[in-house]
Formats: C-alpha cells, structure tokens, sequence
C-alpha cells in the first residue's frame, strides 16, 4: 500500500548540545486570522519546503500560478491548523524532517516537528513503536533549545495524550500555556487533559478558550467531544456536521464524519451511524477507525458476518486493543468460543507490546478482565488508574470490576457516581446506565433496576452483542410495576411507646 511504511530506524538523538542564549519569541497572534491567511503563515514560519517558493515580481510581469504545496508542506499546513494529514503526506513529512536533522542536528523546529508527526502516525496506525522516537525527538529539540521551546511542549503534550498518561500531558500542556498562552496549541491539549483527568469543568474552560484563539478542526472535535461528555448530543452532532460541509481536505473529513457516525451509534441510529463511516472511508480510505465503526454499526443492524469482515480489516489496518475485545465480543455473541479466544490473546500481546512503549492501556484490558479474564485483576488494575485519573470512564469501569468481582457494594457507589451530574456523569451511555441498573438488580433495587435497564435500551438497544440481549433478558424478568404502584409508599408511622403507669405511693 502506499502508505504503509516500514517504522525508520532510530535517529540519534542531540546529546549534550550547549543552550542557545537568544532563544527566539514565541509567535503570539494579536488579531484572528482568516483560515486562508493563517494557512500561509504558519507554512511560512514553519520553514516547510513549498514547491516553488515564493516568487518576486520584476516590474511589469504577470503574476504566475501560486506555487502548490508538496505532500509534507500539506501535513505541515495541516497541522498548524489542527486539521489532520493525509497517511501519505505525513509519511513525505516524517522522511523529509530525518534527512533534515541528520545533517542539522541543531535544527530545534525540525526535530520538534518530527516529533509531532511521529505522534500523529503512531495514534492513526497504533504502532505504538513510534512513541519513543517521538519523545527522543521531542527532548532532542529542548536539548537544543531549552527555552522558549513551545512547539517541543505541545509535541510532549500530544505525546502524552497518545499514551493516555493524561498527568504528562497537563503538565506539559500547562507549560506551554505559561509560555504562550495566546497559542491555541496548548489549550487543545489541555481539554484533552482534563477530560482525562475527570475535570470536567477544567476542560469545559479550555475550550472556551481555545475557541476564542481558532476554530479549525481540533476545535470542533473537542467541542463536540466536551458537548458529548454534557449530555448535549444534538449539539456535538451539529457542530460536527456543518463543519464536516465545509472541510478543507479528505482526511479533515473523514475525521469528522468519524465522530459524527460514532454519534449516531451512540443514541441508537446504527444506519445512521453506517452512513457516517462510510462516507468517512469514501473520502479517506486509510481511516481504520470509520472501518471499526462500520463493524460496530453492522453488527447493531444484525449482519453480523459483515461486521466480522469489517472489524478485521480495521485490526489490519490499525491493531487496537479495544478493536480486538470488540470482535471477540462479536464472536461470542455468535457462540464462537475459539475464535473469541484468539482475538483476546492478541488484545493481551497487543497491550503488553504498547506498555512497553509507554502506552497505558489500563481502561481497556480492566474492561476485558473484568467480563472475560480475572475479575480480581481488574480491580487491582483500575483502583490504581482510579487515583491517577477519576474520570467517568473509570468510576464506571472499576464499579462494573468490582461487580463482577462480587462486590456490588462498593461497585453501586462508583456507578452511581458514574451517573451523578454533579460530577460530570451527563454523558448517555448505554454501557453505563446498563452497569449502574444490573447492579441494582443484584442489589434488589428492583425499582431503579427496572428504570436504568430501561433507558440503557431506549439510548441504544444494540450497545452490546453480549449485553444488549441481557440486558432485555434483566428487563422481562423484571416485569412491570405492581399495579397502582407499590403497596406502601411511606414507611409505617412508628407506634408511640406504651405509657408506664407509676402505681401511688401508699400512705
């Protein structure tokens, strides 16, 4: 395939390079840019190789054809305004910035970029060896230039969100905010950050600021990510629609019709959902993503043996955990115990080969182990990821270790917390609600069991090959409401306590 590429080897690092005393200025915009004009700057500054260059007039010619961008000064456009790059572009991009640092070693943007694109590579294709060379690229222009080094810490930042360590990418998200906090760079890491983190309300702040510094792609998808997490579905929905419209490039809409279509599955509308990521892959076939969402749609809609074939070529494409537990869901569904097996022991290596890169998987194999493996491990695994990063998705993930552990009560509290709105739990989810009603059912909450299980059904009644026929299963065998409500409403008044009669004193 064009795109597919072997990983390059190892570049060596800047060892030791002295400080340069002079660093220059961050660039801080004073007004907004137009889209166009924010385009050509920041290519101009970058010092990306445009064809051509920039042509200088004599008096009295014609002015020629503007000079058309190669495929690394397209990745390079493109990131500079947070819209992603096309696989081909970002693989010329990677090669054009190692023969750049090879012979200057003391080219602190180079390196800085090159750290950056491997971020994006290995995010988009999940081979997760080249996160350590993005971090030694990354670190190789600090080296050089140790101070004023914005474009390294919002690199390390990425870097950080790439491996979930959401701690890492606070801290070097809030770096370089303190160093440039009119560049909207930082504030698209941070929001990523804190929800992360479980602050929902820290992310909620970034956005709003990040939006007043721009409005390209990275921002829409984290505003509707941020609508999503608030419980504003047709919100995030819209957002992402009438920017998907006007999307400047293949892969700018892919990524967006991609969120859209994960949208769509999430309320329920699985055709919708097909439509999203087909037309994600129709405008950017190297989306491995759009080709996990058609799995997801596909086997929500019942045609389960085109969701096979769509999960494995997504694994082909991109070899992510959570799409390897998703297909050997999809196969016990189908009372496929053996093949199951095989895409949980690849879900297993997988995961350890990412660890060893730096990548925390700890949210998705607790999730595993947890319905498929050690329940007890689970636990262990996600109390710790619990006191590193209290986010929704983990209170509602160790609460459902722990039920399966055969601690529901413990796991109600994380559940319910999962679910509080006062702590951020707006998001609707199916998953979530049906953990929190299950639980409940065990518990013979019958009441609030009958009422969550329900409305994980209405939100979406495929959320789960496995679960969602359980989850119906629970439903019936609860039934409906006693007639005319239930008995007793209130609990009986008390009785007052009998009076004791003090016989007379005798005379």
């Amino acid at each position: 395939m064009e795109n597919s590429v072997e990983p390059v080897e190892p570049l060596k690092a800047v060892d030791a390079v002295p400080a340069q005393p002079d660093a220059a200025p961050v660039d801080s915009p004073r007004r907004r840019l137009s889209p166009a004009v924010r385009r050509s700057a920041v290519a101009a500054v970058a010092g990306c190789v445009v064809l051509g260059g920039v042509l200088v007039l004599l008096p009295g010619e014609e002015p020629g054809p503007a000079p058309q961008p190669g495929p690394a000064g397209r990745a390079v456009i493109a990131a500079a305004v947070g819209a992603p790059a096309s696989l081909p572009d970002l693989t010329a991009l990677i090669g054009e910035r190692e023969a750049q640092v090879r012979t200057h070693p003391r080219d602190d943007r180079s390196w800085a970029a090159l750290g950056a694109a491997y971020v994006e590579r290995g995010s988009r294709t999940a081979e997760s060896a080249y996160y350590p060379k993005a971090e030694q690229a990354l670190r190789s222009s600090l080296k050089v230039r140790p101070k004023g080094n914005v474009a390294a810490l919002d690199g390390l930042a990425a870097l950080a969100t790439a491996r979930g360590d959401w701690p890492g990418a606070k801290k070097w998200g809030e770096a370089a905010r303190k160093l440039a906090p009119e560049r909207w760079t930082a504030y698209s890491s941070l929001v990523d950050a804190y929800q992360g983190l479980g602050d929902y309300k820290a992310a909620g702040r970034a956005l709003e600021k990040l939006s007043e510094l721009s409005s390209g792609t990275a921002v829409t998808l984290r505003t509707a990510a941020v609508y999503q997490d608030r419980g504003w579905r047709e919100d995030a929905a819209a957002v992402l629609s009438d920017a998907a419209a006007r999307a400047g490039t293949p892969a700018e809409r892919a990524a967006l019709l991609l969120r859209g279509g994960d949208l769509a599955w999430e309320r329920g509308d699985a055709a919708d959902a097909l439509r999203h990521f087909d037309a994600a892959l129709a405008a950017d076939p190297d989306c491995a993503a759009a080709l996990a969402g058609r799995g997801r749609a596909l086997a929500s809609l019942g045609r389960a043996q085109d969701a096979v074939r769509a999960y494995r070529q997504a694994l082909a494409a991109r070899p992510a955990p959570e799409y390897a537990l998703e297909l050997g869901e999809l196969y016990e569904s189908l009372k496929l115990g053996a093949d199951a097996r095989v895409q949980y022991d690849a879900l297993r290596a997988r995961a350890a080969a990412q660890g060893a890169h730096g990548v925390d998987d700890a949210l998705v194999l607790g999730r595993f182990e947890a319905d498929h493996g050690d329940p007890e491990s689970a636990v262990e695994r996600l109390r710790a990821e619990w006191r590193r990063a209290p986010s929704v998705a983990v209170a509602d993930a160790l609460g459902w270790a722990l039920h399966r552990a055969g601690d529901d009560d413990e796991a109600i509290g994380l559940l319910r917390r999962a679910t509080d709105r006062q702590k951020g739990g707006t998001v609707r989810s199916a998953v979530v609600v049906f953990h929190r009603g299950e639980v409940e059912r065990e518990l013979g909450l019958y009441g609030a069991a009958r009422r969550h299980i329900g409305e994980a059904l209405r939100i979406n009644p495929a959320f789960s090959p496995l679960y969602g026929p359980a989850a119906r299963e629970a439903l019936a065998a609860l039934g409906e409401p006693p007639e005319g409500g239930p008995e007793q409403m209130w609990p009986p008044k008390p009785k007052a306590p009998p009076v004791k009669r003090i016989p007379p004193k005798r005379r």
